[in-house]
């Protein structure tokens, strides 16, 4: 079973087109350097909750949708190495927190080791 970092994160619907770019962009890089999968998800059926949901947990305005995004990996160590290599490839480095098209103030993301496949 692979490994698996998540991701949760808000766009404005007026920059969906520019991320799906920035996406495939990093998408590739991520590939290159071994990701097994990169797949990103626009929300198509999700709603607020009454405790939490996924539009409440990154803040979500109305002008905005919510992506959810993943990539495997063969193995915890295995997403270390590509995610270094990942980190210190030379096309992210003119990357900073006000060029993207999202706020990543309001982005979560983890690690999450396998449970269940079936």
């Amino acid at each position: 079973m692979n490994y698996v970092d998540g991701f949760v994160l808000p766009v404005p619907k007026a920059n969906l087109a520019t991320y799906r770019r920035l996406a495939r962009k990093m998408g590739n890089i991520w590939k290159e350097y071994g990701a097994l999968e990169y797949v990103e998800c626009v929300a198509d059926d999700v709603r607020p909750g009454k405790l939490t949901s996924f539009p409440q947990s990154v803040k979500l305005k109305p002008d905005e949708v919510v992506v959810f995004s993943w990539i495997s990996y063969r193995s915890r160590a295995h997403r270390d190495r590509v995610m270094a290599k990942v980190l210190a490839d030379p096309r992210l480095s003119g990357m900073s927190p006000a060029s993207m098209p999202f706020d990543g103030r309001r982005m979560f993301f983890g690690g999450f080791k396998p449970m269940l496949k079936l």
